[in-house]
Order: structure tokens, then sequence, then C-alpha cells
């Protein structure tokens, strides 16, 4: 009886472990498709990402990995990072422009091309893939035209290599074509149009695709679940931070906590603050195609204005300041619109230093009219009583303290009052009140 009523003391507890090794044991079993969701700019911390997410997918045996995108474009070495990823993996990789109203503009039409299998839901755009480096009279020189034919070979080898349109893919970098989902799909740029992502993971069933290494998978989703692949904290942080705009306000930021903490030395705060936003900055700045002459100006700028404080110069030297800074904001980030800072944001910033130096300006200017309240200055005007007669000269007391005087208004006897009128050396010249 004794061992009958230990084994069923302990029968809740080996139920227990056996459900939860079934279900262990049918998620392990049961297929499922990694997704990824990029959206915003291409750049390096995408890369990485898309690059963690790809691995992620290969270790878990994943049957496919889904890209769910929406973007502008970016840079060309990112986007390049990118494709190799997906042209390296060793599982089926399906780029999906969605959802509704997205695009896969510029590198993203690249990206589109490059995978296994491309897809687009219903209201999406693809294509005007063209180089964005012109010249300053908006010509294409030598060397931009060399870029064109080589981004025009890039797309139309990865056309070709999944069986694409190709002529199409060529003129979305020589003539900026796009196209929308249902034009796409007619013209074999992708193959599949799916509303949402379960209608997606339907439509690849049964597909075949090749991968770079010559193996043929055929994609069986059936019960398949699809697993989302995020980013994490940092680089959720990091991607945010590479925003030009973003990275535009940590320049003024730092740039003004320094000169704050160097005007005001023992402030801490500004000095903690403008180090951390400048390296933070700096970090940006490396990822950004950043134009050095707008970086330059912006730093004369706050130069003329710290010049402004200590120099009067009647506003010259702060519209200067102003002047230059507009212009280095302009011309921070070169690479088109896609990298521009936004015109509202540079007028907000330019508003708020202007106005913090004016405000510093103006409190120097009160500071030197305000008369002295310490040190000899502060001598002059103030009252001391004589206590040896001033014959001229003779002894007066001020604040507590004996003083040799000399009077220049006639003798004066002791006991009387007189007004402090200069100091030289530790001598007071005084006159009747």
């Amino acid at each position: 009886m004794l061992r009958l009523y230990r084994i069923l003391r302990i029968l809740p507890l080996i139920v227990i472990l056996a459900a939860v090794a079934v279900v262990s044991d049918a998620m392990a079993k049961t297929p499922t498709i990694d997704v990824l969701h990029v959206k915003g700019t291409v750049n390096p911390v995408l890369a990485d990402y898309v690059e963690r997410g790809i691995k992620h997918a290969e270790e878990t045996g994943a049957i496919a990995c889904i890209i769910q995108m929406d973007t502008p474009g970016g840079l060309d070495t990112a986007m390049r990072d990118i494709i190799q990823d997906i042209l390296d993996s060793d599982v089926p990789i399906i780029v999906y422009v969605s959802p509704s109203g997205s695009r896969a503009a510029s590198a993203g039409a690249f990206i589109t091309l490059a995978a296994h299998v491309a897809a687009m839901a219903p209201n999406t755009t693809i294509g005007a893939a063209h180089p964005v480096a012109m010249s300053s009279e908006g010509e294409m020189s030598a060397v931009d035209e060399k870029v064109v034919n080589d981004a025009a070979a890039y797309i139309r080898t990865l056309a070709e290599t999944h069986g694409r349109n190709a002529e199409w893919a060529e003129k979305a970098v020589r003539e900026s074509v796009s196209a929308t989902e249902k034009e796409a799909l007619d013209q074999g740029i992708i193959e599949i149009i799916a509303s949402d992502l379960d209608s997606l993971i339907d439509q690849l069933n049964g597909r075949q695709v090749t991968l770079l290494n010559g193996q043929v998978v055929t994609l069986d989703t059936r019960e398949t679940i699809p697993g989302d692949v995020k980013m994490d904290f940092s680089e959720n942080f990091l991607y945010i931070i590479s925003d030009p705009n973003i990275a535009y306000i940590l320049l003024s930021l730092a740039t003004l906590g320094l000169i704050v903490e160097i005007s005001s030395p023992g402030l801490v705060f500004p000095g903690v603050i403008g180090g951390i936003c400048l390296l933070l900055a700096f970090y940006s700045l490396g990822l950004l195609p950043v134009n050095y002459a707008g970086v330059l100006l912006i730093v004369l700028a706050f130069g003329l204005f710290i010049a402004e404080v200590f120099t009067t110069s009647f506003g010259v030297l702060l519209a200067g300041g102003i002047v230059s800074l507009v212009l280095g904001s302009l011309i921070l980030f070169k690479g088109g619109p896609l990298f521009r800072v936004n015109p509202w944001l540079i007028a907000i910033v330019v508003i708020i230093i202007a106005g913090f130096f004016i405000f510093a300006i103006q409190s120097v200017v009160r500071a030197h009219r305000r008369q002295a309240t310490t040190g000899r200055e502060d001598l002059a005007g103030k009252s001391a009583v004589v206590k040896k007669a001033l014959q001229p000269e003779g002894m007066v007391l001020f604040r507590g303290e004996l003083w040799s005087a000399v009077s220049e208004s006639g003798p004066v006897e002791a006991g009387e009052e007189v007004t402090i009128s200069r100091v030289e050396g530790l001598k007071l010249y005084v006159h009747k009140k």
C-alpha cells in the first residue's frame, strides 16, 4: 500500500512531463517559415539584421525565410551585402513587398529581383532603380555613367538568374521605370501577388527553387507556422539613429552641449550630454554618405557664434554663423533626396541655436554694463568715515577697515563722512559729501 501511495503521489508529475515532451516534440516537427521585417532605408544596420535573420532560419531548420519589405532604397554597399546573403543562403528566400501601399524602390528593386521567389501585395510598386549620384549641373559624368552601367549589368544578371524579365530590370536602372504589382506579374518581374502573409504561404506550397549550390528545393508550406524574427533592442536603436534627421539632431546637440560646457566650466551635465551625443553622431555619420564640406560649415558656424559672444561685432559674426549653419545643414549629406535633412527640421534647429546665442550675447552685454559688485570697482561711490583728519592725507574707516585716504575737496575733520571717488593701489581718494 505504501508503494502504491508513493506512485499515486508522483503520477501527476509524470503526466505533466509526458505532456510537455509530446508538445515539444510536436512543435519541433512543425515546419516554420521565418519572417523578417524590413521597413525604411537600406543601410548597414539593416544589412546586419537581414544577415542575422537568414542565419537564424538556417540554424533552426526553417523551410524558408520571408523578407517583408517596404523601402525607398538606400546605400549601394548595404544593398549588395543583403543580396549576397540572399544568394548564399541555404534556405529559400522570399521577398514580399508588403503591406498595401509599400514599395521596393531603388535598392529595394535589386533585393526583390535577387530573391528565390518575388511577391508583392496589392497596391504596391517596384522599380525606379536609377543611381542618384549626379554632377552638380544635373548631368551624368563619365564616372557616373560607369556606375549606371555597372548597376544595369548587376540587376540584369540578378533577374536572369531567377528567370525574370531582364530587359525591364535594366530599364528600371537606366530609365527609372516602375511597375505596379499587376504589371510586375504580367511582365514576369515577380511570381506571386498575395493579399497577406497567409495567402503568400499558401501560394508558396509546391514551388520549386534552385539554391546557389544547385540544390532544388520544393517548398511544402502545409501546416507551417510563420515565426517573426524582429530587430533586437540594439539593432532598433542603431537603426533609429542612422536616420539623417536623427544624425543631424545629435550633431547639433553635441556641439551645443560642448560649447555650453566650455563657456561655463563646471556645469558637467551639458558636457556629458554633449559627449554622448557626439559619439552617437559619429557612429550615425559613419553609416551615411556625409559631405564633409557640410560638416566644416557647421563647425565654422558654431565658431562664429562663440566669437560673437566674446567680440563686439554688432551681429556680423552672428549673421555669418547663421548663414554657415543653414548652408552646412543643407549639404550635410550627399546621395539625393533619400538622405536629405528635412528643411523644417533645419529651420527649427537654426532658430533654437540662434536664439540661444542671441540670449547669451545679451547676457554678456548686460553683465558688462552692470555696475561691479565686487573688487575695487565696488568702492567708487561708497561712503566712509574719517578717523584721522584729512590734511589732505589721513585715515578713513570703510567696512570695518582703516584705509589711507587723500581728500580731493580740502581738509576734512575726523568723524565726518566722505564719498570715495577712486582707488589707486591701497589708497582711497575721497571728497566731502
